[in-house]
């Protein structure tokens, strides 16, 4: 019989229970107790959701703390010594904290561990060290106790989740010279057979290593690494037998490593099914396959006539005992559930499936591979019609946005003059000083500001009510930038809930949850928009908040949005036209917001695109289509204005340095970009391509609650004026600070504006 399996199921609660959990212990309010209470109540819950679905086999120990790969440093002791943890003990719970947040309390100051994009999605994860000295070795009991709470639960088959050691390795970074990654692997993977041998010993027949890197370009490097890894783990005498995940792509070009590493293979079939054929064709025979036909990344309701014939086709070749049905990849980045969501309008409705419905759709697809369709025909024809339905809707397509669709020309991508004559007339226009202060953005949304949305939505404030107390809100912050000596100011963006979902409720061809939350970092969740259909923007979207900001200061203030590839990427987008297409919708949209700010008297637009990079496709083969459609839509957004008024974008927490050439083809006037937590590492990859507009690289990591000295900021402008000239260098934190708290935000921002202050004194002397 063919079996139902899932790889992985969302973290975060129906009500966001996780982040409160953190949250409270981050701020003392609770102990460690509650907290593990909360963790163990969220793992039992989504187990029994699992059950209940009709889940076969089911995943245990993808409930993180904060993120997978941060419980993969922690499991084997991977803990860099500045966190001066002894290697003797578990790794405790403030340690896992203060290397995902840093730490900052009386005599201990240690920033955060680097955070990047995990491939190409918006989940962020920790990025493992390795340094000279470090000695690996089993540091945590977490994924053994996750198994015997699990079987309590009532879980028959649980199989343990780890991230496979070469990609652990692969996704780390060398942070002293003197070390390889190829002398870490026998180190390492002696600790991953030791946590096999633990499995083996309470019963575990199979493990889920995920090995995403597959889905990469290996080097020969890359490829050693995993080959001597498994050859290791391979020889055990006693250890589960192992199923290796992959996922976001096709492997096959990986395959025949990829089929090496244990008894069984995971293949993302909704990305890339055409890799299904070469798999079936190398598969040995006593090897198992598991086919992810559901889509674990969007929400829209699985094809079960077309992911049939690739379970079909693959239990045809293998027999169903051999054949695994599951999810395309965990359904971390997924929604919980859709019953939660009553208001959406039932004809869009019908056409979505969460983490819930796409558990029941596994389930049902596994029902029809083992008792033949007729078991599952209703559940079929449901999913069918109300396919059939959505391809027929008049609300997917607008005529008006397909028309101006077609009038978009190289002329709307270019603007009027070359940077280096635009920049000449912004600076006599804007008169700045030398290394310009600003800020990415936001700034604290605090439980007063939220309250305001909330009791706005309930009825309690009227719409002047609720304005006028955000009007307060943007003139204590401008008084605050001005007092500062901050030198762009922006108004604090109050208003906004989210970065991209503020814009998608003021556009046509979107649909929102009031549930519908997803981890992004830590306790950081978002509620993905949907776009179901043509994107229209109904009118101007920010232009009253800033119009009444530049009201209230003679300093040059900046008009903030999100960007098209962000809007995009941050979204669940349709799936029935080219990713491109929608993009170049969104981008029209921008374009017309832009033009508001502009004759609103808005000096400088800054036009957000973090999500950049993290649209990149994982095989370079096909990164310059994307780069391509990528910065068209950009410039469409942000080309239609004269050349005084000075574009800004902003960019974070991804890997830059292998598309400096495209950021400088977006031809923004100033781009801001993360750069702290890795010490301006981004910055060296300008020894070999010289950046021509202004940048400001980020000095101030928003992402942890420490407060940076002057001196740490002072020490990374230093290394950034070796690369970039100083008349062409920003000063600015590396995002926006609406995470933060106002005390370590003032504290803070009088630290970055006094750096500055001190390395143009040193300019004029």
């Amino acid at each position: 019989m063919a079996r139902s399996t899932n790889l992985g199921f969302p973290r975060f609660g129906i009500r966001r229970e996780w982040k409160k959990a953190c949250e409270g212990y981050w701020s003392g309010k609770t102990g460690s107790q509650e907290l593990h209470d909360t963790a163990d109540e969220l793992m039992q819950r989504h187990w029994r959701l699992q059950i209940d679905a009709g889940i076969d086999v089911i995943p245990v120990g993808d409930f993180a703390w904060y993120d997978h790969v941060l419980d993969s440093i922690a499991l084997v002791g991977a803990v860099p010594r500045r966190y001066r943890h002894h290697p003797s003990e578990p790794v405790d719970v403030d340690t896992y904290f203060a290397m995902a947040r840093g730490r900052q309390d009386g005599e201990v100051d240690v920033t955060a561990m680097e955070m990047t994009k995990w491939f190409d999605t918006n989940y962020h994860y920790i990025v493992p060290e390795f340094e000279r000295g470090m000695e690996f070795r089993l540091a945590s009991e977490r994924p053994f106790e996750a198994i015997e709470k699990a079987r309590k639960a009532g879980v028959a088959e649980p199989r343990p989740v780890l991230l496979g050691p070469a990609s652990f390795l692969l996704l780390g970074k060398v942070t002293e010279q003197g070390v390889e990654l190829k002398d870490l692997v026998e180190p390492l993977v002696k600790v991953y057979g030791e946590v096999l041998g633990r499995f083996a010993d309470q019963g575990i027949g199979w493990v889920q290593m995920d090995e995403p890197v597959l889905a990469l370009d290996l080097d020969g490097a890359g490829e050693k690494i995993f080959r001597a890894a498994y050859a290791f783990l391979r020889k055990m005498e006693k250890r589960p037998k192992m199923l290796a995940n992959t996922y976001f792509g096709t492997v096959e070009h990986n395959l025949a490593l990829a089929l090496s590493l244990g008894e069984g293979l995971h293949l993302d079939l909704v990305r890339a099914p055409d890799q299904l054929d070469a798999a079936l064709n190398a598969i040995a025979d006593d090897q198992v396959l598991s086919v992810g036909v559901v889509n674990g990344r969007n929400v829209w309701r699985t094809d079960l006539d077309r992911a049939f014939e690739l379970v079909h086709k693959a239990i045809d070749a293998l027999g169903s005992q051999r054949v695994e049905i599951a999810p395309s990849c965990s359904l971390l980045h997924s929604p919980i559930d859709l019953e939660e969501e009553t208001k959406i309008d039932p004809r869009i409705r019908e056409w979505l499936a969460f983490g819930v419905q796409k558990l029941q759709e596994i389930s049902a697809l596994t029902h029809a591979a083992n008792d033949g369709e007729r078991a599952v025909a209703e559940f079929f024809a449901s999913a069918r019609e109300a396919i059939q339905r959505r391809r027929a809707s008049s609300l997917v397509t607008n005529d008006a946005v397909q028309r101006r669709l077609k009038s978009v020309n190289g002329e709307m991508t270019r603007r009027k003059s070359p940077y280096e004559k635009r920049i000449g007339v912004q600076r006599e226009k804007l008169h700045l000083p030398v290394l310009p202060t600003t800020t990415i953005g936001s700034f604290p949304q605090t439980r007063h500001v939220r309250q305001l949305r909330a009791r706005l939505k309930k009825g309690e404030l009227t719409r002047q009510q609720y304005e006028q107390e955000l009007e307060k809100e943007i003139l204590e912050t401008l008084k605050l930038q001005e007092e500062m000596g901050v030198d762009v100011l922006v108004h604090g963006e109050f208003e906004r809930n989210d970065m991209v979902e503020y814009f998608g409720e003021q556009l046509e061809g979107y649909v929102f949850t009031r549930n519908g939350w997803v981890q992004s970092y830590g306790s950081r969740g978002v509620k993905p928009p949907i776009i179901f259909g043509d994107v229209l923007r109904k009118g101007p979207m920010t232009v009253r908040w800033s119009r009444f900001a530049k009201e209230h200061t003679k300093r040059p203030l900046k008009g903030m949005l999100t960007g098209p590839v962000t809007m995009l990427q941050w979204s669940f987008v349709r799936d029935d036209q080219p990713r491109r297409v929608t993009c170049e919708q969104i981008a029209l949209a921008i374009r017309d917001e832009v033009a508001d700010l502009e004759k609103a008297g808005i000096d400088i637009i800054q036009i957000d695109e973090p999500a950049m990079r993290e649209g990149l496709p994982l095989r370079r083969t096909d990164w310059p289509e994307y780069l391509e459609w990528a910065v068209h839509c950009f410039r469409v957004a942000s080309s239609g204005v004269r050349d005084e008024t000075q574009v800004h974008t902003h960019m974070c927490y991804s890997e830059f340095n292998d598309m400096m050439d495209s950021i400088a083809a977006m031809d923004a006037d100033v781009i801001s970009i993360e750069a702290s937590r890795s010490k301006m590492e981004l910055l060296d990859s300008f020894e070999d391509f010289v950046y021509p507009n202004d940048i400001g690289p980020g000095v101030w990591d928003i992402h942890s609650p420490r407060v940076p000295s002057k001196e740490e900021m002072v020490g990374l402008l230093r290394a950034a004026m070796k690369h970039v000239p100083r008349d062409r260098l920003w000063v600015n934190p590396d995002c926006g600070l609406k995470t933060r708290g106002w005390v370590e935000t003032k504290a803070s921002l009088a630290n970055m504006v006094a750096a500055a202050k001190e390395l143009r004194e040193e300019s004029v002397a």
